[in-house]
């Protein structure tokens, strides 16, 4: 690989940003497609589905071969919550190969004996998600069912390129929660970015299955087309 596209690819991996290196089979002509140019790209629909599956290959187009070189951000969860849901969370996330944080002010939850594989934060979500940052491959949920918790937290999460965001609570809880956000100046497009109940419909009642149906949307998110459909459907 050319020196120079080596370094911008290591430069997109330290900030978190996609990319996909594209070479030509018969040719080895390389070139690096950031995530912000692939619309624009030849091969933009190839490029698209790769980074959506996450997933190197060869695609043809034309009569030409290319092979696709995915780089693309471990997925991070930043849950606001330190409660049962969370803890049943963290390691189906692991296995899933994401990474998670614990954000939670309440000391007495949020503590690494309860969660001790993973980084706790004790601090106001206000405080501490602008020191961690946000981008296309951050996952939000809102699960502490405290107004004043997880209030900050949304907004905070609805002004960033966060890829979803969820909030625990009724359909009625969510009415009300909605309400104070269009009270803070959110417009209703924005609001619609919100997954409210939290998770797919399983009928899930556990913390546990709470957390596997929350994991479900967010990989569906993930994955799936905008319309819901499969990859090469």
């Amino acid at each position: 690989m050319d020196l120079a596209l080596l370094v911008k690819l290591n430069q997109e991996r330290a900030a978190r940003r996609a990319a996909v290196l594209v070479t030509e089979i018969a040719t080895g002509a390389q070139r690096l497609v950031l995530e912000k140019d692939v619309a624009h790209d030849p091969y933009a629909a190839f490029l698209t589905d790769a980074l959506r599956m996450g997933k190197s290959g060869v695609i043809e187009s034309e009569g030409h071969k290319v092979f696709l070189t995915v780089q693309a951000p471990v997925l991070r969860i930043i849950a606001i919550g330190a409660v049962h849901i969370s803890q049943a969370l963290v390691p189906m996330a692991q296995q899933l190969g994401h990474d998670v944080i614990i954000v939670d002010p309440r000391e007495a939850f949020a503590s690494p004996e309860r969660f001790p594989d993973v980084p706790v934060h004790a601090e106001w979500p206000d405080l501490v998600l602008p020191k961690l940052g946000a981008d296309r491959y951050t996952a939000y949920l809102m699960l502490t069912h405290d107004p004043k918790i997880d209030d900050p937290a949304l907004q905070f999460a609805l002004t960033s390129e966060a890829f979803y965001i969820g909030a625990l609570g009724s359909r009625k809880t969510h009415g009300k929660r909605l309400e104070r956000l269009q009270a803070m100046g959110f417009d209703e497009q924005t609001l619609k970015r919100i997954h409210a109940p939290i998770g797919l419909n399983i009928g899930a009642i556990s913390p546990a299955e709470i957390a596997l149906s929350i994991l479900g949307e967010i990989t569906a998110k993930l994955r799936l087309k905008p319309d819901g459909t499969k990859i090469g459907n």
